[in-house]
Parts: structure tokens; C-alpha cells; sequence
């Protein structure tokens, strides 16, 4: 199934849509700041270019000159 992210815009709406969903007895999952970034960052990594390869010296060299 899918599913439906929504982000209340203050705590009033949060509480009105959490109690709303309850009462439709839909279950719900609350993420944190975190978590919503961790989506983010998965969508980003889901869109990243995989076919250009670089080797392994070319990554080592970069590293080095931090």
C-alpha cells in the first residue's frame, strides 16, 4: 500500500489531523526532524549518476589533499 506524508503547518493542525486520523482509526507513524532528513537524503541518493566510475587512486589522492 501507499502512503500519504502530510506536514501540518503548526501544532494546532498537527493535533487536528492526528486526532482526525485516529478517530478513522488510520494508522500513523510520527517521524522526526531527523527522519524527514533521512528521506531526503534517500531521494537524493535514489537520483545520484552510478554510471561514472572513479577509481580508487583518483579517490585517495582527493582525500589526501584534505
Amino acid at each position: 500500500m501507499q502512503a500519504i506524508i502530510i506536514s501540518p503547518k503548526d501544532k494546532k493542525e498537527f493535533v487536528f489531523i492526528s486526532e482526525l486520523l485516529k478517530k478513522m482509526e488510520i494508522k500513523t507513524k510520527i517521524f522526526s526532524e531527523e527522519e524527514k532528513e533521512d528521506f531526503g537524503l534517500i531521494e537524493l541518493m535514489k537520483k545520484v549518476d552510478r554510471t561514472k566510475k572513479v577509481s580508487r587512486e583518483k579517490i585517495m589522492s582527493k582525500l589526501e589533499m584534505k
